[in-house]
């Protein structure tokens, strides 16, 4: 199947055919009642920002409270803001009991389907919960109690779910850390959070490769400091480890005893967990996140921003070490009752470039929440679609896209193939839950290839340039959040009130700083171009290495790309493009780079004095797809850097070297 690009933007609000009336359900005395909502998408969002405890107060009463709360916005101490500060709930009871309530304890909650082991399993909303309850007692046997610490360190199974459920049934806080992260990662998170429970497997799977965790957890916990109480392990089958007793414990013997636990009260201002990301000065920030507003806002998204209905098939192609994965595997679908994917596997290589194909198929998803590079890792291996008509996708609605920001030439592929809304969606770690994107379950806007739509409900947007002044729409500057910000972001940073103010809160007064550039045009639309990090200065021009990358992902030959700036002595930064191939391109290397450079010149201009396309097997990348290019800049420019902790594969490192010294880049 060839696969066409289109001419011009698609408009697809006639493919979504969306509900005229928005409805929330109320909880009282355990029925629910409806509550008629507007579906104007600029009434909603102006009464957001107009009315914002009105708003997230109707918002709050489709939310389970053992006590409701009254006061919906606490403003005494900015940037510390407190919502539904005097409310009382658990989220463990929403994401399971709740369901139950309802009647709905037999439908399916969580599929997992593992390509690489071949098993696949389907829990029902009472099943999640018998397991849930249980290992919530077996935590408990082992003295955790409310507000200790417990580190998840786990691969893409069933228990780390239940793992991180339990955890919120007995009021513990936990943080979940990549499986497979570096000894020196791990520890420092053991030793910032104080945790008193480390839970993990005897291994993860990677295509072609088992990672073992037995001497990753070892090195931890030699190197950290705070030495954890007790370490629960699940014994992969076929990859069992000898347990170092008595600190270590079977997953299966810790439940010998436990019996069910109910769900305690906790207050909504008390945190849910802690998922760290790296720091500039080596030590990691802890993003908290807050139980009442992290049920109210995520809850809210699934139907308003995705389009999810309780009952959907959901799936979000991600890592539960990630935010994605918490946000989206875990938490909001559950919350929303819906049925979550939770997949063990990759876009490509497990078995091939139809594996994404064939878990919508199989298991009838409505919607899809993936990175962009998964698409462009697809795009690369089948650039005509041929996996794709294997597979019966009638039941696929609409595919999201977030993660890093997601080229038009991707989308657009995207488009063709699947013949649905494909929508690049802006958010981060710290806010949990999307800044920008098109509001499929409000009222679906037109697409603007590069853009990630227009800011979100409860989202205050703007951009402010270098002189503090408020940009004009489309000129650059910081994207950055008026305060406060909405239920279910980052109330502050683990331990670190200070470190919280002082990163995101004083170069703005007022305002939370996104360290994402670009700009908003004249309809409102925001355009992250790129991280501020990542703006090159030529010659005394600013430029989006976004822009240029825009522009060689346009190239037929191209799968995927990144730019950076190296420094100049003539004018102080020039970029460079790296750039990956397609699948089965026959073309030669130097016509390929010439032509992309032909391109940026007469798309972005002179001005760029982009002279330098170079062709690479693969880009470096973290686990969670983005790409590295600020460790890549440092290489070119010859200066120190530190090994990403989360780097996919370290190896890419020393090819991008090698490339940079056959280019002539480096010496």
């Amino acid at each position: 199947m060839k696969v066409k690009k289109p001419s011009k933007s698609i408009d697809f609000t006639y493919i979504l055919k969306l509900n005229t009336t928005c409805y929330l359900k109320s909880i009282k005395n355990g029925k629910s009642k409806q509550i008629n909502m507007k579906n104007n998408f600029e009434e909603i969002y102006n009464d957001s920002l107009s009315k914002p405890e009105e708003f997230w107060k109707n918002i709050s009463e489709d939310v389970f409270w053992f006590k409701k709360p009254t006061k919906i916005l606490n403003k005494n101490n900015p940037p510390f803001y407190k919502w539904f500060e005097d409310g009382t709930t658990n989220s463990c009871y929403n994401a399971l009991d709740f369901h139950i309530d309802q009647g709905r304890g037999d439908k399916t909650a969580l599929i997992y389907d593992s390509p690489i082991t071949g098993n696949k399993a389907k829990f029902t909303f009472n099943e999640l919960k018998q397991k849930v309850s249980r290992f919530a007692g077996a935590l408990d046997n082992q003295g955790v109690k409310k507000g200790d610490r417990v580190i998840i360190y786990m691969p893409m199974i069933p228990e780390a779910v239940v793992a991180m459920l339990a955890c919120g049934r007995i009021g513990a806080i936990h943080s979940v850390v990549f499986g497979g992260f570096a000894s020196n990662e791990l520890a420092s998170r053991i030793d910032d959070s104080k945790a008193k429970i480390l839970i993990t497997a005897s291994c993860g799977f990677e295509p072609g490769r088992t990672v073992e965790y037995r001497p990753l957890v070892d090195g931890a916990l030699k190197l950290a400091k705070h030495k954890v109480e007790k370490v629960i392990i699940y014994q992969r089958k076929g990859h069992e480890v000898k347990l170092n007793e008595p600190l270590e414990l079977g997953w299966e013997e810790s439940l010998v005893n436990a019996t069910d636990k109910d769900c305690v009260e906790m207050g909504s201002n008390e945190f849910a967990y802690i998922l760290y990301t790296s720091g500039t000065t080596g030590v990691p920030k802890g993003i908290v996140r807050d139980i009442g507003g992290h049920i109210v806002a995520l809850k809210w998204t699934m139907k308003n921003i995705y389009n999810i209905d309780t009952g959907d098939v959901w799936w979000s192609a991600s890592d539960i070490g990630w935010i994605v994965g918490h946000s989206y595997i875990v938490y909001a679908p559950l919350f929303k009752g819906c049925t979550t994917v939770l997949f063990e596997g990759k876009p490509v290589g497990t078995p091939d470039a139809g594996a994404f194909w064939k878990i919508i198929s199989d298991y009838k998803v409505k919607s899809l929440f993936t990175a962009p590079t998964a698409f462009r890792a697809i795009k690369k291996e089948d650039p005509e679609g041929k996996f794709f008509s294997k597979y019966d996708l009638s039941s696929f609605e609409s595919l999201f896209l977030a993660g890093e920001r997601a080229d038009p030439d991707t989308i657009k592929w995207a488009e063709n193939l699947l013949k649905v809304p494909v929508i690049d969606h802006w958010w981060q770690t710290e806010t949990s839950w999307a800044i920008s994107s098109n509001c499929t379950g409000i009222e679906m806007q037109k697409t603007k290839y590069g853009s990630a739509c227009k800011a979100v409900p409860g989202y205050d947007v703007k951009v402010i340039k270098p002189d503090q002044s408020l940009a004009k729409p489309n000129e650059m500057g910081d994207i950055v959040v008026k305060l406060p910000l909405p239920p279910g972001t980052f109330p502050t940073l683990w331990n670190a009130d200070k470190r919280y103010q002082e990163n995101y809160m004083t170069n703005y007064k007022g305002y939370y700083q996104t360290y994402d550039a670009g700009h908003i045009d004249e309809d409102g639309y925001i355009w992250i171009m790129s991280r501020t990090d990542d703006i090159i200065n030529t010659a005394g021009h600013r430029l989006s290495t976004g822009a240029i990358e825009e522009v060689l992902s346009e190239h037929q030959s191209v799968a995927e790309c990144a730019v950076i700036g190296i420094k100049d002595k003539l004018k102080g930064q020039i970029p460079i493009g790296l750039i990956a191939l397609k699948a089965g391109v026959s073309k030669d290397n130097e016509t390929i780079s010439k032509e992309c450079i032909e391109m940026v010149r007469n798309k972005v201009g002179p001005v760029a004095a982009f002279k330098t396309t170079i062709v690479v097997k693969r880009l470096p990348k973290t686990r969670s797809g983005k790409i590295l290019r600020g460790t890549v800049r440092k290489i070119a420019d010859k200066e120190d850097y530190k090994m990403p902790a989360t780097i996919d594969d370290p190896a890419i490192l020393d090819e991008i070297k090698e490339n940079l010294i056959n280019n002539k880049i480096l010496k």
